[in-house]
């Protein structure tokens, strides 16, 4: 019996963004995209791994699913002196030759996954432990310096939200991640790698289709 072929496999490498792909995937109507059946594997090596090993990972899943993502931190990747989306285009060759032709795309956040938490919205402080703190969540971190002149994100996005969530008493846990991709909005995000990702969700599974 032959087995059902699902829409999408994601290749991420850890808890937080298999958490954070969970909460997005389900927000079809805010992506813009129709339903899609996933599944979400993470790589033992982290991120070097789905840099380099995501090819091999993958090969033997070209036939039980439509379409393929590999995401990873270019932070932590082992090739942070090579662009983002050069690092992209390497690896989407590798998977078209593997077997996945067009079907599959790589996306390389810049510089880590805590760079998409950074949105302006109001449940961002909540979900940080931060409601009703004084000063302003945004007003503390330009006085400690994670966000200097015209800036709406920390150039340290990682070392931002760790600091502020131990100021706040917040454990640090994946369900942050998951809790943040279902709550705020998918389409005040303007991070080139974020735009890639729904881009390419909506070319792949438009709506009605």
């Amino acid at each position: 019996m032959k087995e059902e072929v699902n829409d999408i496999i994601v290749l991420v490498p850890g808890r937080n963004e298999k958490a954070a792909l969970e909460g997005i995937l389900a927000r079809h109507d805010a992506l813009a995209i129709r339903p899609v059946s996933y599944s979400i594997d993470t790589h033992p090596d982290r991120d070097p791994g789905c840099r380099l090993r995501a090819v091999d990972h993958l090969k033997s899943a070209t036939e039980l699913y439509r379409h393929a993502i590999v995401l990873f931190d270019h932070e932590g990747s082992g090739a942070e002196g090579t662009p983002a989306p050069e690092l992209e285009a390497v690896l989407e060759r590798g998977l078209a030759r593997a077997g996945w032709q067009d079907r599959a795309a790589c996306v390389v956040i810049e510089p880590e996954l805590e760079m998409w938490l950074w949105s302006d919205s109001p449940h961002v402080d909540d979900v940080l432990g931060w409601h009703g703190h004084v000063p302003s969540l945004r007003d503390w971190l330009r006085q400690q310096g994670y966000l200097v002149g015209s800036e709406v994100k920390p150039s340290r996005p990682k070392e931002a939200v760790e600091a502020a969530m131990q100021l706040s008493k917040k454990r640090r846990s994946s369900e942050i991640y998951l809790s943040l991709a279902r709550q705020v909005s998918l389409a005040r995000c303007e991070d080139r790698a974020f735009l890639k990702l729904k881009a390419t969700l909506q070319g792949w599974f438009p709506r009605g289709n």
